[in-house]
C-alpha cells in the first residue's frame, strides 16, 4: 500500500462582538483657569451626560481597549495637546492659552469589551 497523508477537514466560524462602552464628560473653560499655558480641570468639574457634575474620577480608557477623543469648541484636538491622568482624577490641556473663555470641552472615553464565539465543525 502506498504512503498517504491524511487530512482533517474542518470547518469554523468565529463572532466577534466589539461591545464599546463610551462615557462623555463636559466642562465649559473659565477665565480664572486659563491663567498659564497649560490648563489642569479636575474629575469633579466635569459634568456627565445627564448633566450630574461628577464626585469621583473619570472612566480611563482600557489598556490595548480604548482611547480618548477632546474636542475644544466641537473641535477634535490631538492627542498630543492633552493628558488624563492614570486615575482619572484630572485632565491636562497643553497650549490652553488659544482657548476661548467658555468654550466647551468634550472628553469622549472609548472603552471595548470584545467577546468571541468560535464554532468548530468537522
Amino acid at each position: 500500500m502506498a504512503t498517504e497523508l491524511f487530512k482533517l477537514v474542518m470547518s469554523a466560524n468565529t463572532t466577534t462582538d466589539t461591545n464599546p462602552q463610551i462615557e462623555k464628560y463636559f466642562y465649559n473653560l473659565s477665565e480664572d483657569e486659563r491663567a498659564g499655558d497649560t490648563v489642569t480641570i479636575p474629575a469633579t468639574e466635569f459634568t456627565d451626560d445627564a448633566g450630574n457634575t461628577m464626585t469621583g474620577n473619570l472612566t480611563t480608557a482600557s489598556t490595548d481597549n480604548g482611547y480618548y477623543l477632546l474636542f475644544v469648541n466641537g473641535v477634535l484636538q490631538q492627542s498630543s495637546l492633552f493628558t488624563v491622568s492614570s486615575g482619572g482624577s484630572q485632565v491636562a490641556i497643553t497650549q490652553a492659552s488659544t482657548v476661548p473663555v467658555s468654550a466647551p470641552i468634550t472628553l469622549a472615553v472609548n472603552n471595548f469589551a470584545p467577546t468571541s464565539s468560535t464554532s468548530v465543525t468537522s
